[in-house]
């Protein structure tokens, strides 16, 4: 899987609003997911089974790494008890500061990383102000 930024907020308004921002700020649509109860998302694309396990799937899919599964399980209990994930593929160092910054301001309650070093675009989104 390719260099992943996931974000956990509390309410779905607050991560729908990042997940617009992000997107009028240039990252394209089918790079920024939102993941919800509610809304979710690539989640519901999974094969056959129970809500949990569609989440579980899916950010088993986002964050592969074997040291990552325990934070797999945790996301999917969060998101099951009504959290939500904003989920942004950056390409390249620019783009990862860019969402990092704008994670970071709409109050994400968590920033997670993954393989942020394997990045082969740069600059899709815009700089910003």
């Amino acid at each position: 899987m390719s260099a992943v930024l996931l974000a956990v907020f509390k309410e779905y308004e607050q991560a729908e609003r990042v997940r617009t921002a992000l997107v009028k700020d240039g990252f394209p649509t089918d790079r920024v997911e939102l993941t919800a109860n509610r809304e979710p998302g690539q989640a519901a694309l999974g094969p056959e089974g129970s809500r949990r396990e569609k989440f579980q799937e899916y950010f088993r899919t986002l964050l592969s790494d074997a040291d990552e599964q325990p934070c797999v399980a945790a996301l999917t209990e969060r998101v099951v008890r009504g959290a939500v994930t904003v989920t942004v593929h950056p390409r390249g160092s620019v783009e990862t500061t860019r969402a990092s910054e704008m994670l970071d301001r709409a109050g994400a309650d968590e920033v997670i990383g993954h393989d942020l070093a394997n990045q082969t675009f740069e600059q899709a989104a815009s700089p910003g102000p």
